[in-house]
């Protein structure tokens, strides 16, 4: 996906970019690769991977959550800034939180926040284990990317979730996670509906309970009309509502 396209498909999951962000994406992508060659930040470096597998790829968040109703957000294991920091290029009224225990990586986005001219976004180097005591109950949306496996990020991520607030987990090869993890809490788990169709839909019926469980998601890479070698491979944006129920 070369920069045009990724213009031209960002407009059709209704994102216009100005020409102020994508200068701001360009500059991304230069730091990123000049900042890989002396820190290992990612195997992915062509330009044309870098804007389909971590610029679009993170865009997909928007499709999920209307992020302009968004106050504040917390990436957790952020790594290089993906979906973080893309998020924030697209919406910078948000406050940005990014929390990684990996001090390289931090201080990569510490620089690139500063590059990029990004206001109110807030760096934090520590385990999200303990980043806890500090943020319990406080982000309106809390994301991961290709992070732990989903019952441990979900234990993790569950906490920083303030009421009506959103946790959203970007994995791959998710749907066993899922369901042994929904599996392990109610033994009496029902598949209830499963698609492969976009956007990807499964429904959990829980009899002990009489309650539904729905998640939905939306294909990276599957079918994409620039494809990659992971063409055949997909991504979840499982995203779970704490109501205050």
């Amino acid at each position: 996906m070369n920069e045009t396209e990724f213009i031209k498909e960002l407009k059709n999951i209704d994102i216009i970019l100005t020409q102020n962000q994508i200068n701001k994406f360009k500059i991304y992508y230069e730091y990123l690769i000049e900042y890989n060659k002396h820190t290992n930040l990612t195997s992915i470096t062509t330009k044309e991977d870098v804007y389909l597998k971590h610029f679009y790829d993170s865009c997909l968040l928007t499709k999920t959550i209307d992020f302009n109703n968004i106050d504040t957000m917390l990436d957790i294991g952020c790594g290089a800034g993906f979906p973080g920091i893309v998020i924030k290029i697209l919406f910078p009224n948000i406050k940005l939180t990014l929390l990684d225990s990996n001090n390289k990586k931090t201080k990569f986005c510490e620089n690139l926040s500063k590059l990029l001219e990004l206001d109110n976004v807030e760096i934090v180097n520590k385990r999200a284990e303990e980043y806890i005591v500090e943020k319990r109950e406080f982000f309106d949306i809390v994301s991961a990317r290709a992070v732990k496996n989903l019952p441990v990020l979900i234990e993790l991520s569950i906490p920083y979730v303030k009421q009506n607030g959103y946790f959203i987990a970007m994995k791959s090869e998710y749907e066993e996670e899922l369901y042994e993890y929904i599996k392990s809490l109610f033994p009496d788990v029902i598949r209830q509906y499963k698609s492969t169709s976009y956007p990807y839909k499964c429904d959990f019926y829980i009899p002990s309970i009489d309650t539904y469980i729905e998640y939905q998601g939306s294909w990276t890479h599957g079918g994409h009309p620039y494809g990659s070698d992971e063409s055949d491979k997909e991504t979840l944006e499982i995203w779970l509502s704490k109501d205050s129920q």
